[in-house]
C-alpha cells in the first residue's frame, strides 16, 4: 500500500515526507529505548530509511547524460536536509 502511495506522482513530496516522519518513523522506533541495537540493526534501519527516501524523491533526469538516474545517498540526504530547513524556517 505505501509503495504505491510513495510512487504516486499526484501526491506531493511534502505530504510523503510528513507521512514518513509521522507514521513510519514512529512505528519503527516504538519503544526503542529498550532496544539493544547492534551495528547490523542500525545498518538495516539506515538502508530502510534510504529506500523510503528513494521512493519519495524518485529518479531524476540528468541533463548532461540525457537519461534518468537514481539519486546517490549524499544527494538524498542533502535533499532531505533542504526540505527540513525550509520547513523549520517558516515556523517562528
Amino acid at each position: 500500500m505505501l509503495q504505491k502511495f510513495f510512487k504516486n506522482k499526484n501526491v506531493s513530496k511534502k505530504l510523503k515526507l510528513r507521512l514518513k516522519n509521522t507514521t513510519i518513523d514512529k512505528t519503527l522506533t516504538y519503544a526503542s529505548e529498550t532496544w539493544a541495537l547492534t551495528k547490523r540493526d542500525r545498518k538495516q534501519l539506515n538502508v530502510f530509511e534510504r529506500k523510503v527516501y528513494s521512493r519519495i524523491w524518485g529518479p531524476v533526469y540528468d541533463n548532461e547524460k540525457e537519461n534518468w538516474r537514481i539519486l546517490t545517498h549524499k544527494e538524498i540526504y542533502a535533499s532531505v536536509k533542504k526540505t527540513y530547513y525550509k520547513r523549520d524556517s517558516k515556523v517562528k
